[in-house]
């Protein structure tokens, strides 16, 4: 692509306030998904019943395979989140490529709904494109964060955006929890109940994420050298033009540090998110009904966390708000590793709540400021890379502790502590400034 002058941040007024509701709609749509689907419900589904019912299958093969699937799905993400993003920024598509990914997630959650005991391989299958479709989406909503709001506010609704979220997240676990315990009354079981949850989240994702169509604009142009191309050329560009990127990372070293930053600290972050309802019931023995509580309870805080440090984010910079967030992370992991009742637990688990919030919503704050405004989808891409990584390194690390340490929780989550300390490191070489100047600059070839 040939050199072209990049938007500047001046240019960006604040968007009425109906297309901020309907960006941030769109994290309330999506986080029933994660919530109901990947936290708490199907995931127990498939790995007791679905996978669990397969006599064959040697102890642990259903958390292997559910282990696998998620895993799967974010290698996918991981290699076309960029190429992706390149396309739609060239060809002005984002919001037709955010309706196909969620469009294709809330289909296959509703598929998800047919399938029952011993159906492994079609439950796989959906999975993984659910999942896919997701966080392709997730990528894709976070690259309009910079069209709508100017750098000085990208703190503040991106905290708006995450609370809304939490709170989606808690609407469809209870929605499920009502229509779970009318199940119950009405003399089905639990796990009977389950197929129509999943119909109730692709519901409300669905119908939440209507006000982002219907208002959210399209500010991307169309590139004029891809106008005339075909999908397998616009494509094939989208890849040289993501290599190039990739090429340049020096005049975008502060983006990239940051990058790193995140996928270290999100090692933390991630491992913490999937696997705190684990150790709940491991170290304390927490029932479902208490995890569930528990669940909602961090869902709570961290929508605080979100709407608060978003706030402090737009007085202070962003970098100094994450530092803050980490240290709030390593004194709540320290309280959890030393909690030896269950109420020093529930508090240890409201720090993580408030700083899950935090440290989410301000690290895709920072990354719109060092972000260019006509390559948003792109760079939102490689933030879902380094996103992906994350997700797939910590709970390995994770699991791989739990295997050298004989299964000692304690320890194992204590060594999450390493992530948080050299993401802090790398974090505190990044000069914010410096990184927004290099995307208000000419783009590179």
């Amino acid at each position: 692509m040939t050199d072209q002058p990049a938007l500047d941040d001046s240019e960006v007024q604040l968007a009425p306030k109906h297309e901020i509701f309907a960006w941030a709609m769109y994290d309330f749509a999506n986080s029933g998904y994660t919530t109901v689907v990947l936290t708490t419900l199907f995931s127990t589904y498939f790995v007791s019943e679905i996978a669990g019912s397969v006599s064959d299958f040697k102890a642990g093969t259903s958390t292997l395979l559910w282990s696998l699937s998620i895993a799967l799905a974010n290698a996918i993400v991981l290699f076309s989140a960029p190429v992706l993003g390149a396309m739609a920024d060239r060809r002005g598509l984002k919001k037709v490529f955010l309706a196909a990914s969620t469009l294709g997630c809330t289909l296959a959650t509703a598929a998800l709904a047919c399938v029952g005991p011993g159906d492994v391989i079609a439950a796989m299958l959906l999975l993984i494109i659910a999942t896919a479709m997701f966080s392709t989406g997730e990528n894709l909503i976070a690259s309009f964060l910079p069209e709508i709001a100017p750098l000085k506010a990208l703190g503040r609704i991106s905290g708006y955006g995450w609370a809304l979220g939490y709170i989606g997240g808690m609407t469809t676990l209870l929605a499920c929890l009502w229509y779970i315990s009318r199940a119950e009354q009405a003399g089905l079981e639990t796990q009977a109940a389950i197929p129509g949850a999943l119909l109730i989240t692709a519901v409300i994702f669905a119908l939440s994420a209507t006000p982002t169509f219907l208002w959210l604009k399209e500010r991307g142009s169309v590139d004029p050298e891809a106008a005339g191309l075909d999908l397998r050329a616009s494509f094939m560009a989208a890849v040289r033009e993501t290599i190039n990127t990739i090429k340049h990372a020096r005049h975008y070293r502060d983006l990239f540090r940051f990058l790193l930053s995140l996928s270290l600290y999100n090692c933390g972050v991630y491992t913490v998110i999937i696997l705190a309802a684990v150790y709940a019931r491991e170290v304390f023995g927490f029932s479902t009904k208490e995890t569930i509580y528990l669940i909602l309870l961090v869902n709570t805080t961290a929508a605080f966390g979100a709407l608060a440090f978003g706030e402090l984010q737009s007085r202070i910079s962003s970098r100094s708000t994450l530092v803050v967030t980490l240290l709030c992370w390593f004194g709540a992991v320290l309280l959890a590793h030393q909690a030896e009742t269950r109420s020093s637990f529930w508090i240890a688990s409201n720090l993580v709540g408030l700083a899950l919030g935090s440290s989410q919503s301000a690290g895709r704050a920072l990354v719109g400021q060092l972000t260019p405004l006509n390559r948003t989808a792109e760079f939102f891409g490689l933030w879902g890379v380094a996103v992906k990584l994350s997700a797939i390194a910590g709970p390995l690390a994770y699991g791989g502790m739990i295997f050298f340490t004989q299964g000692n929780h304690r320890r194992a989550l204590l060594s999450t502590l390493v992530f948080f300390v050299m993401g802090l490191l790398v974090l505190l070489s990044v000069d914010e400034e410096r990184g927004e100047r290099a995307a208000q600059s000419i783009n590179c070839a």
